[in-house]
């Protein structure tokens, strides 16, 4: 189940509403722990035995790390856990990755598990260990209530796509939040906000890259294939910020605060910047849990260039069990070490829009890298892209999808801006009955609308979920 369909917006949502609210204080975590397993085995019902395992093992981890505080068992505890939640990501992402190049590089023949990837994996083990780690740091206590680590692990709005929550980021609200109708408010219109970028934008995108990206060498043109690229880095963050939006506006209804997970990457003028705004949760969570503990800039920039390294080099297999994620990790990799080296200094000097183009240049490369889960196949579309094998500069077929594509290009270049915010906080300066009418007017129409494009259309992927 996803947020963007019939089922969770008409059935799952307003269920869970009514019963959270007419639920007393202290049977709120539960509710949230029930209907979360609830909505993970709508898509996983037999995974959800493995979310289960993972959170008692951290739970009881956390106990024996705060039992045996300054003792050796603590650290015998932490090691436990992370090799625990690391395995199990280990077996069920990377076996068949791992097995394929051993047979390739031994000429072996051994068979494949064939496992299905457990939905959302990779982010709730990311959060099960930031709960143990802290712990062992004593930045958080222990949460004794199993229930409310269970609300923690599987709470749904971020539970399969992120953003991926640190436990002592909400530490406090597992236990004493409290609901208010500005922050519901607030919540439902981040969530419809979010919502409209996922189906509205990111989905109609989507097709545009879904039909170039398939073209045969022989009609592939240079203009299809930056069309192409292009929808594809639109279609993209749309769909992963919006999905995020969606998770913070739920996460407001139930009365959590979520930290941001993006602020308009793509206005961003060198690769730093970038992936300071892009995916911040995963980014904060490589820098406190990686990079910092390999002794971060602290050690001589030797040592830096190696952290940087070894984070892109996990930052990129995180994404998935292929190549061309590795490689996609490790050319992030060098253009950040080029950056602090010297091309920040030369950026600085430059004029703005040099490195606003360069960024985005680097990024759409990147995405070309990205995209195809075969390394060949992605190296081969970057080539069109710069014009080698392909059937020419453009054609009759490319002028025409960029001609009958261009207000829809240039609507998400404008809403990948804070422009529409800027300018809706102008004409509305004041909170106040205007402003809140707009609003509603808007939501309300944005929601029709959405359900609309739902109900008509079956084309409604989310990209995130193969992570």
């Amino acid at each position: 189940m996803v947020f963007s369909s019939l089922n969770f917006l008409f059935m799952f949502l307003p269920v869970i509403l009514i019963v959270y609210f007419l639920s007393p204080r202290k049977l709120k975590n539960l509710v949230l722990f029930i209907f979360s397993l609830f909505f993970y085995a709508w898509g996983e019902p037999i995974y959800v035995v493995l979310m289960l395992f993972s959170t008692a093992v951290d739970y009881v981890h956390g106990i024996l790390i705060d039992k045996y505080r300054g003792k050796r068992g603590s650290r015998i505890a932490l090691i436990s856990s992370v090799v625990i939640n690391l395995s199990l990501l280990g077996v069920f992402k990377y076996s068949d990755f791992f097995i394929q190049n051993l047979n390739f590089i031994f000429g072996t023949n051994i068979p494949l598990p064939n496992l299905p990837l457990p939905i959302g994996i990779s982010f709730y083990t990311f959060q099960t260990m930031s709960y143990s780690i802290d712990v062992y740091r004593n930045e958080v206590k222990i949460q004794k209530n199993i229930i409310s680590f269970g609300a923690y692990v599987a709470l749904f709005p971020q539970l399969i796509a992120g953003p991926i929550v640190r436990y002592q980021t909400v530490a406090e609200q597992l236990d004493s939040r409290k609901e208010n109708l500005d922050m519901f408010s607030d919540g439902v219109s981040r969530f419809m906000s979010g919502l409209g970028k996922k189906v509205l934008l990111a989905n109609n995108i989507g097709m545009i890259w879904d039909n170039l990206s398939v073209r045969p060498a022989g009609e592939m043109t240079v203009l299809a294939a930056w069309l192409g690229i292009v929808a594809y880095a639109f279609q993209i963050y749309f769909d992963f910020s919006g999905y995020s939006d969606m998770a913070i506006g739920l996460g407001k209804m139930f009365g959590f605060t979520f930290l941001e997970n993006f602020n308009y990457p793509y206005i961003s003028k060198s690769i730093t910047e970038f992936w300071r705004r892009w995916h911040i949760s995963l980014g904060t969570w490589f820098l406190e849990y990686v990079y910092i503990p390999l002794g971060g800039n602290r050690r001589g920039i030797g040592r830096q260039l190696i952290n940087i390294f070894t984070v892109w080099a996990l930052t990129g297999i995180w994404h998935g069990a292929s190549w061309n994620f590795l490689v996609w990790g490790l050319y992030y990799c060098v253009l950040l070490v080029c950056e602090k080296l010297f091309l920040l200094k030369v950026l600085k000097k430059a004029p703005s829009a040099f490195g606003h183009i360069y960024t985005i240049l680097a990024t759409l490369i990147g995405w070309g890298i990205f995209a195809f889960d075969d390394l060949f196949d992605g190296i081969q579309f970057i080539g069109y892209m710069f014009g080698f094998g392909t059937a020419g500069s453009v054609d009759s077929s490319s002028i025409y999808y960029l001609m009958s594509n261009l207000p829809m290009f240039i609507l998400l270049a404008v809403a990948s801006t804070p422009l529409p915010r800027k300018l809706f906080m102008r004409i509305f300066k004041k909170k106040n009955v205007m402003l809140t009418a707009a609003q509603c007017a808007g939501i309300a129409v944005l929601f029709l609308i959405s359900v609309a494009y739902l109900v008509d259309s079956s084309y409604n992927p989310f990209l995130y979920f193969r992570f």
